[in-house]
Protein backbone atom coordinates (compact mmCIF):
# COMPACT_ATOMS: atom_id res chain seq x y z
CA UNK A 1 0.00 0.00 0.00
CA UNK A 2 1.05 3.61 -0.54
CA UNK A 3 2.19 6.01 2.18
CA UNK A 4 -1.13 7.83 1.85
CA UNK A 5 -3.01 4.56 2.46
CA UNK A 6 -1.00 3.88 5.61
CA UNK A 7 -1.68 7.43 6.81
CA UNK A 8 -5.39 6.88 6.19
CA UNK A 9 -5.26 3.71 8.29
CA UNK A 10 -3.47 5.64 11.07
CA UNK A 11 -6.07 8.43 11.01
CA UNK A 12 -8.97 5.99 11.08
CA UNK A 13 -7.42 3.92 13.87
CA UNK A 14 -6.71 7.04 15.96
CA UNK A 15 -10.26 8.35 15.56
CA UNK A 16 -11.69 4.91 16.35
CA UNK A 17 -9.63 4.74 19.56
CA UNK A 18 -10.97 8.14 20.59
CA UNK A 19 -14.55 7.01 19.90
CA UNK A 20 -14.05 3.72 21.75
CA UNK A 21 -12.33 5.21 24.79
CA UNK A 22 -14.56 8.32 24.81
CA UNK A 23 -11.60 10.52 25.62
CA UNK A 24 -13.35 13.11 23.47
CA UNK A 25 -16.96 13.31 22.32
CA UNK A 26 -17.59 10.92 19.42
CA UNK A 27 -18.77 13.80 17.23
CA UNK A 28 -15.44 15.62 17.65
CA UNK A 29 -13.53 12.41 16.96
CA UNK A 30 -15.49 11.73 13.76
CA UNK A 31 -15.19 15.29 12.47
CA UNK A 32 -11.52 15.45 13.43
CA UNK A 33 -10.87 12.18 11.64
CA UNK A 34 -12.73 13.43 8.55
CA UNK A 35 -10.69 16.65 8.57
CA UNK A 36 -7.46 14.67 8.88
CA UNK A 37 -8.47 12.50 5.89
CA UNK A 38 -8.87 15.68 3.84
CA UNK A 39 -5.53 17.09 5.01
CA UNK A 40 -3.60 13.96 3.98
CA UNK A 41 -5.40 13.84 0.63
CA UNK A 42 -7.27 10.60 1.37
CA UNK A 43 -10.56 12.45 0.89
CA UNK A 44 -11.45 15.35 -1.37
CA UNK A 45 -14.62 17.34 -1.86
CA UNK A 46 -15.36 15.15 -4.87
CA UNK A 47 -14.84 11.82 -3.06
CA UNK A 48 -16.51 12.97 0.17
CA UNK A 49 -19.63 14.63 -1.21
CA UNK A 50 -20.29 13.15 -4.64
CA UNK A 51 -18.79 9.67 -4.86
CA UNK A 52 -21.12 6.68 -4.42
CA UNK A 53 -18.18 4.45 -3.47
CA UNK A 54 -16.25 6.61 -1.03
CA UNK A 55 -18.50 9.54 -0.13
CA UNK A 56 -21.15 10.37 2.42
CA UNK A 57 -24.17 8.13 1.91
CA UNK A 58 -26.74 10.88 1.54
CA UNK A 59 -29.49 8.28 1.18
CA UNK A 60 -28.88 7.22 4.77
CA UNK A 61 -28.56 10.79 6.06
CA UNK A 62 -31.77 12.02 4.40
CA UNK A 63 -33.67 8.84 5.26
CA UNK A 64 -32.83 9.55 8.90
CA UNK A 65 -33.71 13.24 8.60
CA UNK A 66 -37.08 12.54 6.97
CA UNK A 67 -38.08 9.88 9.49
CA UNK A 68 -36.93 12.03 12.43
CA UNK A 69 -39.25 14.82 11.25
CA UNK A 70 -42.17 12.39 10.91
CA UNK A 71 -41.47 11.07 14.41
CA UNK A 72 -41.36 14.66 15.67
CA UNK A 73 -44.83 15.32 14.25
CA UNK A 74 -46.17 12.02 15.60
CA UNK A 75 -44.92 12.87 19.08
CA UNK A 76 -47.30 15.85 19.19
CA UNK A 77 -50.31 13.49 19.04
CA UNK A 78 -49.57 11.48 22.20
CA UNK A 79 -49.38 8.21 20.25
CA UNK A 80 -46.10 7.18 21.89
CA UNK A 81 -47.64 7.51 25.35
CA UNK A 82 -50.58 5.41 24.10
CA UNK A 83 -48.29 2.66 22.83
CA UNK A 84 -46.19 2.71 26.01
CA UNK A 85 -49.20 2.21 28.26
CA UNK A 86 -50.68 -0.43 25.91
CA UNK A 87 -47.46 -2.46 25.82
CA UNK A 88 -46.92 -2.24 29.59
CA UNK A 89 -50.48 -3.40 30.25
CA UNK A 90 -50.28 -6.27 27.77
CA UNK A 91 -47.11 -7.49 29.49
CA UNK A 92 -48.79 -7.09 32.91
CA UNK A 93 -45.88 -4.86 33.93
CA UNK A 94 -43.41 -7.77 33.99
CA UNK A 95 -40.07 -6.36 32.78
CA UNK A 96 -38.92 -9.42 30.82
CA UNK A 97 -42.32 -9.75 29.16
CA UNK A 98 -42.12 -6.06 28.25
CA UNK A 99 -38.67 -6.64 26.72
CA UNK A 100 -39.82 -9.69 24.74
CA UNK A 101 -42.82 -7.77 23.38
CA UNK A 102 -40.65 -4.83 22.35
CA UNK A 103 -38.02 -7.09 20.75
CA UNK A 104 -40.58 -8.99 18.70
CA UNK A 105 -42.24 -5.77 17.53
CA UNK A 106 -38.83 -4.29 16.69
CA UNK A 107 -37.66 -7.34 14.73
CA UNK A 108 -40.88 -7.69 12.72
CA UNK A 109 -41.07 -3.96 11.99
CA UNK A 110 -37.39 -3.89 10.96
CA UNK A 111 -38.03 -6.62 8.41
CA UNK A 112 -41.07 -4.84 6.96
CA UNK A 113 -39.66 -1.29 7.08
CA UNK A 114 -35.98 -0.87 7.79
CA UNK A 115 -34.08 -1.05 11.05
CA UNK A 116 -33.27 2.67 11.27
CA UNK A 117 -36.91 3.71 10.82
CA UNK A 118 -37.99 1.12 13.37
CA UNK A 119 -35.68 2.28 16.16
CA UNK A 120 -36.68 5.88 15.52
CA UNK A 121 -40.29 4.85 16.16
CA UNK A 122 -39.79 2.34 19.00
CA UNK A 123 -37.15 4.16 21.10
CA UNK A 124 -39.51 6.94 22.32
CA UNK A 125 -42.06 4.29 23.32
CA UNK A 126 -39.38 2.38 25.23
CA UNK A 127 -38.25 5.44 27.14
CA UNK A 128 -41.83 6.12 28.24
CA UNK A 129 -42.47 2.50 29.28
CA UNK A 130 -39.30 2.43 31.37
CA UNK A 131 -40.19 5.75 32.96
CA UNK A 132 -43.68 4.47 33.88
CA UNK A 133 -42.39 1.18 35.32
CA UNK A 134 -39.24 2.56 36.95
CA UNK A 135 -36.94 0.47 34.74
CA UNK A 136 -33.45 1.41 33.50
CA UNK A 137 -33.95 2.19 29.79
CA UNK A 138 -30.40 1.55 28.58
CA UNK A 139 -30.56 -2.30 28.49
CA UNK A 140 -33.90 -2.12 26.69
CA UNK A 141 -32.57 0.32 24.08
CA UNK A 142 -29.41 -1.73 23.49
CA UNK A 143 -31.47 -4.90 23.05
CA UNK A 144 -33.82 -3.16 20.60
CA UNK A 145 -30.94 -1.89 18.46
CA UNK A 146 -29.64 -5.44 18.22
CA UNK A 147 -33.10 -6.88 17.50
CA UNK A 148 -33.52 -4.34 14.71
CA UNK A 149 -30.29 -5.53 13.09
CA UNK A 150 -31.27 -9.18 13.41
CA UNK A 151 -34.83 -8.63 12.17
CA UNK A 152 -33.69 -6.34 9.36
CA UNK A 153 -31.49 -9.12 8.01
CA UNK A 154 -34.59 -11.04 6.86
CA UNK A 155 -35.60 -8.85 3.92
CA UNK A 156 -34.17 -6.78 1.09
CA UNK A 157 -35.39 -3.51 2.65
CA UNK A 158 -34.73 -4.40 6.30
CA UNK A 159 -31.09 -3.33 6.46
CA UNK A 160 -29.41 -0.85 4.05
CA UNK A 161 -26.54 -3.28 3.17
CA UNK A 162 -29.15 -5.70 1.79
CA UNK A 163 -30.28 -3.11 -0.75
CA UNK A 164 -26.69 -2.74 -1.94
CA UNK A 165 -26.28 -6.53 -2.21
CA UNK A 166 -29.55 -6.88 -4.12
CA UNK A 167 -28.54 -4.23 -6.66
CA UNK A 168 -25.19 -5.98 -7.29
CA UNK A 169 -26.41 -9.58 -7.27
CA UNK A 170 -29.83 -9.33 -8.92
CA UNK A 171 -31.44 -11.10 -5.97
CA UNK A 172 -35.10 -10.23 -5.40
CA UNK A 173 -37.18 -9.37 -2.34
CA UNK A 174 -38.53 -12.94 -2.33
CA UNK A 175 -35.00 -14.38 -2.55
CA UNK A 176 -34.09 -12.61 0.68
CA UNK A 177 -37.25 -13.76 2.45
CA UNK A 178 -36.96 -17.38 1.38
CA UNK A 179 -33.25 -17.68 2.15
CA UNK A 180 -32.75 -15.50 5.22
CA UNK A 181 -36.10 -15.18 7.02
CA UNK A 182 -36.16 -18.81 8.33
CA UNK A 183 -32.71 -18.36 9.83
CA UNK A 184 -33.63 -14.97 11.30
CA UNK A 185 -36.58 -16.51 13.15
CA UNK A 186 -34.20 -18.97 14.82
CA UNK A 187 -31.70 -16.21 15.61
CA UNK A 188 -34.42 -14.06 17.20
CA UNK A 189 -35.54 -16.93 19.45
CA UNK A 190 -31.93 -17.41 20.57
CA UNK A 191 -31.49 -13.65 21.08
CA UNK A 192 -34.65 -13.36 23.19
CA UNK A 193 -33.41 -16.20 25.42
CA UNK A 194 -29.94 -14.65 25.55
CA UNK A 195 -31.43 -11.31 26.61
CA UNK A 196 -32.98 -12.97 29.65
CA UNK A 197 -29.46 -13.65 30.90
CA UNK A 198 -27.56 -10.60 29.63
CA UNK A 199 -30.01 -7.97 30.88
CA UNK A 200 -31.33 -9.75 33.99
CA UNK A 201 -30.21 -6.94 36.32
CA UNK A 202 -32.66 -4.58 34.56
CA UNK A 203 -35.74 -6.66 35.34
CA UNK A 204 -36.91 -4.85 38.47
CA UNK A 205 -40.56 -5.41 39.30
CA UNK A 206 -42.23 -2.57 41.21
CA UNK A 207 -45.79 -3.63 42.19
CA UNK A 208 -46.90 -0.08 43.04
CA UNK A 209 -45.79 1.36 39.69
CA UNK A 210 -47.31 -1.57 37.83
CA UNK A 211 -50.61 -1.08 39.63
CA UNK A 212 -50.66 2.59 38.64
CA UNK A 213 -49.91 1.74 35.00
CA UNK A 214 -52.60 -0.96 34.90
CA UNK A 215 -55.12 1.63 36.12
CA UNK A 216 -54.36 4.00 33.23
CA UNK A 217 -56.60 4.28 30.19
CA UNK A 218 -54.30 4.39 27.15
CA UNK A 219 -56.84 6.15 24.91
CA UNK A 220 -56.69 9.21 27.12
CA UNK A 221 -53.04 9.66 26.11
CA UNK A 222 -54.05 10.66 22.57
CA UNK A 223 -54.11 14.46 22.64
CA UNK A 224 -54.93 15.16 18.97
CA UNK A 225 -56.84 12.29 17.29
CA UNK A 226 -57.41 14.16 14.00
CA UNK A 227 -53.72 14.95 13.58
CA UNK A 228 -52.87 11.34 14.46
CA UNK A 229 -55.11 10.02 11.69
CA UNK A 230 -53.61 12.41 9.13
CA UNK A 231 -50.02 11.58 10.05
CA UNK A 232 -50.71 7.83 10.15
CA UNK A 233 -52.06 8.07 6.59
CA UNK A 234 -48.82 9.82 5.56
CA UNK A 235 -46.77 7.19 7.39
CA UNK A 236 -48.71 4.41 5.64
CA UNK A 237 -47.81 5.90 2.25
CA UNK A 238 -44.17 6.21 3.33
CA UNK A 239 -44.04 2.57 4.42
CA UNK A 240 -45.72 1.52 1.18
CA UNK A 241 -43.06 3.51 -0.68
CA UNK A 242 -40.32 1.64 1.18
CA UNK A 243 -41.93 -1.72 0.37
CA UNK A 244 -42.45 -0.88 -3.31
CA UNK A 245 -38.92 0.45 -3.74
CA UNK A 246 -38.17 -1.91 -6.65
CA UNK A 247 -41.43 -0.96 -8.40
CA UNK A 248 -41.59 2.82 -8.05
CA UNK A 249 -37.79 3.29 -8.31
CA UNK A 250 -37.68 5.95 -5.61
CA UNK A 251 -34.89 5.77 -3.05
CA UNK A 252 -36.08 5.35 0.58
CA UNK A 253 -34.48 8.70 1.37
CA UNK A 254 -36.66 10.46 -1.22
CA UNK A 255 -39.77 8.69 0.08
CA UNK A 256 -38.90 9.71 3.66
CA UNK A 257 -38.35 13.36 2.70
CA UNK A 258 -41.60 13.48 0.75
CA UNK A 259 -43.36 11.96 3.74
CA UNK A 260 -41.75 14.47 6.09
CA UNK A 261 -42.93 17.34 3.91
CA UNK A 262 -46.45 15.93 3.78
CA UNK A 263 -46.52 15.39 7.56
CA UNK A 264 -45.45 18.99 8.17
CA UNK A 265 -48.11 20.29 5.77
CA UNK A 266 -51.00 18.29 7.27
CA UNK A 267 -49.92 19.07 10.84
CA UNK A 268 -49.61 22.85 10.43
CA UNK A 269 -47.05 22.78 13.26
CA UNK A 270 -44.33 25.36 13.75
CA UNK A 271 -40.80 24.31 12.81
CA UNK A 272 -39.73 24.42 16.46
CA UNK A 273 -42.13 21.55 17.22
CA UNK A 274 -40.91 18.94 14.72
CA UNK A 275 -37.30 20.05 14.22
CA UNK A 276 -36.70 19.68 17.96
CA UNK A 277 -36.81 15.89 17.47
CA UNK A 278 -34.07 15.82 14.82
CA UNK A 279 -30.87 14.24 16.13
CA UNK A 280 -28.49 16.69 14.46
CA UNK A 281 -25.45 15.33 16.31
CA UNK A 282 -26.20 11.84 15.05
CA UNK A 283 -26.52 13.03 11.45
CA UNK A 284 -23.24 14.94 11.57
CA UNK A 285 -21.50 12.00 13.27
CA UNK A 286 -22.63 9.79 10.38
CA UNK A 287 -21.17 12.25 7.89
CA UNK A 288 -17.82 12.26 9.63
CA UNK A 289 -17.81 8.47 9.86
CA UNK A 290 -18.64 8.10 6.18
CA UNK A 291 -15.82 10.45 5.19
CA UNK A 292 -13.34 8.48 7.34
CA UNK A 293 -14.36 5.14 5.88
CA UNK A 294 -14.42 6.76 2.45
CA UNK A 295 -10.77 7.68 2.98
CA UNK A 296 -9.97 4.00 3.40
CA UNK A 297 -11.97 3.22 0.26
CA UNK A 298 -10.48 6.08 -1.76
CA UNK A 299 -6.91 5.04 -0.95
CA UNK A 300 -7.62 1.40 -1.76
CA UNK A 301 -7.20 0.00 1.76
CA UNK A 302 -10.49 -1.90 1.91
CA UNK A 303 -10.17 -3.06 -1.71
CA UNK A 304 -6.69 -4.41 -0.96
CA UNK A 305 -7.98 -6.30 2.06
CA UNK A 306 -10.79 -7.75 -0.04
CA UNK A 307 -8.41 -8.75 -2.83
CA UNK A 308 -6.10 -10.50 -0.40
CA UNK A 309 -9.06 -12.42 0.96
CA UNK A 310 -10.37 -13.46 -2.46
CA UNK A 311 -6.89 -14.50 -3.62
CA UNK A 312 -6.47 -16.60 -0.50
CA UNK A 313 -9.68 -18.62 -0.96
CA UNK A 314 -9.45 -19.17 -4.73
CA UNK A 315 -12.22 -21.52 -5.86
CA UNK A 316 -12.75 -23.08 -2.43
CA UNK A 317 -16.24 -21.65 -2.08
CA UNK A 318 -17.02 -23.03 1.37
CA UNK A 319 -13.82 -21.40 2.62
CA UNK A 320 -14.82 -18.21 0.79
CA UNK A 321 -18.29 -18.22 2.37
CA UNK A 322 -16.77 -18.86 5.80
CA UNK A 323 -14.28 -16.03 5.32
CA UNK A 324 -16.99 -13.67 4.10
CA UNK A 325 -19.29 -14.53 7.00
CA UNK A 326 -16.80 -14.12 9.83
CA UNK A 327 -14.60 -11.52 8.13
CA UNK A 328 -17.61 -9.32 7.36
CA UNK A 329 -18.81 -9.68 10.95
CA UNK A 330 -15.46 -8.45 12.26
CA UNK A 331 -15.05 -5.59 9.80
CA UNK A 332 -18.69 -4.46 10.06
CA UNK A 333 -18.19 -4.08 13.79
CA UNK A 334 -15.29 -1.71 13.14
CA UNK A 335 -16.60 0.33 10.20
CA UNK A 336 -20.25 1.06 9.49
CA UNK A 337 -21.65 -1.84 7.49
CA UNK A 338 -23.09 0.33 4.70
CA UNK A 339 -19.79 1.60 3.19
CA UNK A 340 -18.21 -1.78 3.97
CA UNK A 341 -20.77 -3.68 1.87
CA UNK A 342 -20.64 -1.06 -0.87
CA UNK A 343 -16.91 -1.79 -1.16
CA UNK A 344 -17.09 -5.57 -0.84
CA UNK A 345 -20.04 -6.17 -3.19
CA UNK A 346 -17.99 -5.78 -6.42
CA UNK A 347 -15.34 -8.15 -5.06
CA UNK A 348 -17.97 -10.77 -4.21
CA UNK A 349 -19.48 -10.30 -7.68
CA UNK A 350 -16.09 -11.27 -9.15
CA UNK A 351 -15.96 -14.34 -6.90
CA UNK A 352 -19.41 -15.66 -7.81
CA UNK A 353 -18.87 -15.47 -11.58
CA UNK A 354 -17.13 -18.87 -11.60
CA UNK A 355 -19.09 -20.48 -8.77
CA UNK A 356 -21.97 -22.96 -9.22
CA UNK A 357 -25.38 -21.24 -8.75
CA UNK A 358 -26.14 -22.59 -5.26
CA UNK A 359 -22.67 -21.84 -3.93
CA UNK A 360 -22.67 -18.44 -5.61
CA UNK A 361 -25.80 -17.52 -3.67
CA UNK A 362 -24.15 -18.77 -0.49
CA UNK A 363 -21.43 -16.15 -0.93
CA UNK A 364 -23.99 -13.35 -1.17
CA UNK A 365 -25.87 -14.63 1.88
CA UNK A 366 -22.61 -14.93 3.80
CA UNK A 367 -21.82 -11.28 3.03
CA UNK A 368 -25.33 -10.18 4.05
CA UNK A 369 -25.38 -12.19 7.28
CA UNK A 370 -21.87 -11.18 8.30
CA UNK A 371 -22.41 -7.48 7.59
CA UNK A 372 -25.91 -7.24 9.08
CA UNK A 373 -25.27 -9.29 12.22
CA UNK A 374 -21.71 -8.04 12.62
CA UNK A 375 -23.16 -4.55 12.93
CA UNK A 376 -24.28 -5.56 16.42
CA UNK A 377 -20.70 -5.94 17.62
CA UNK A 378 -20.05 -2.30 18.51
CA UNK A 379 -21.90 0.95 19.06
CA UNK A 380 -20.83 2.23 15.62
CA UNK A 381 -21.20 -1.01 13.66
CA UNK A 382 -24.68 -0.26 12.30
CA UNK A 383 -26.78 2.82 11.63
CA UNK A 384 -29.45 1.68 14.08
CA UNK A 385 -26.87 1.50 16.89
CA UNK A 386 -25.71 5.06 16.28
CA UNK A 387 -29.30 6.32 16.18
CA UNK A 388 -30.24 4.56 19.43
CA UNK A 389 -27.18 5.83 21.31
CA UNK A 390 -27.94 9.33 20.03
CA UNK A 391 -31.57 9.17 21.23
CA UNK A 392 -30.47 7.77 24.59
CA UNK A 393 -27.92 10.55 25.12
CA UNK A 394 -30.46 13.21 24.13
CA UNK A 395 -32.88 11.89 26.77
CA UNK A 396 -30.33 11.82 29.58
CA UNK A 397 -29.38 8.13 29.38
CA UNK A 398 -25.97 8.05 27.65
CA UNK A 399 -24.75 4.67 26.40
CA UNK A 400 -20.97 4.38 26.33
CA UNK A 401 -19.14 2.64 23.51
CA UNK A 402 -18.07 -0.23 25.74
CA UNK A 403 -21.41 -0.52 27.51
CA UNK A 404 -22.97 -1.36 24.16
CA UNK A 405 -20.03 -3.36 22.87
CA UNK A 406 -19.72 -5.77 25.81
CA UNK A 407 -23.19 -7.08 24.95
CA UNK A 408 -22.76 -6.67 21.20
CA UNK A 409 -19.70 -8.90 21.00
CA UNK A 410 -21.56 -11.74 22.73
CA UNK A 411 -24.65 -11.40 20.51
CA UNK A 412 -22.57 -11.17 17.34
CA UNK A 413 -20.43 -14.18 18.25
CA UNK A 414 -23.49 -16.35 18.98
CA UNK A 415 -25.64 -15.31 16.00
CA UNK A 416 -22.87 -15.35 13.40
CA UNK A 417 -21.63 -18.74 14.60
CA UNK A 418 -25.17 -20.14 14.23
CA UNK A 419 -25.24 -18.93 10.62
CA UNK A 420 -22.31 -21.08 9.53
CA UNK A 421 -23.99 -24.52 9.87
CA UNK A 422 -27.05 -23.08 8.10
CA UNK A 423 -24.95 -21.94 5.12
CA UNK A 424 -22.97 -25.17 5.03
CA UNK A 425 -25.97 -27.49 5.25
CA UNK A 426 -28.34 -25.61 2.92
CA UNK A 427 -25.97 -24.57 0.14
CA UNK A 428 -23.03 -26.95 0.24
CA UNK A 429 -24.65 -30.19 1.44
CA UNK A 430 -28.21 -29.87 0.14
CA UNK A 431 -27.27 -27.66 -2.80
CA UNK A 432 -29.47 -24.63 -1.95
Amino acid sequence: MSLQAWLAVAVFASAYVLIATEWVHRLYAALGGAAAMVLIGAATSESAFFSEESGIDWNVVFLLLGMMIIVGVLRQTGVFQFLAIWAAKRARGRPYRVLVLLLVITAVASALLDNVTTVLLIAPVTLLICERLGLPPVPFLIAEAMASNVGGTATLIGDPPNIIIASRSGLSFNDFVLNLAPLVVILMIVFVLLSRVMFRSAFRYDPERVQRVMALEEREAITDPKLLVRVLVVLAFVLAGFTLHSVIHLEPSVVALLGAGAAVVVSRLGSEDFLAEVEWETLVFFMGLFVMVGGLVHTGVIEELGRLATDAVGDHYLVAATGLLFGSAVLSGIVDNIPYVATMAPLVADLVEKAPPGEAHALWWALALGADLGGNATAVGASANVVVTGIAARNGHPISFWQFTKYGLVVTAVTVTLCWPYLWLRYFVLGG
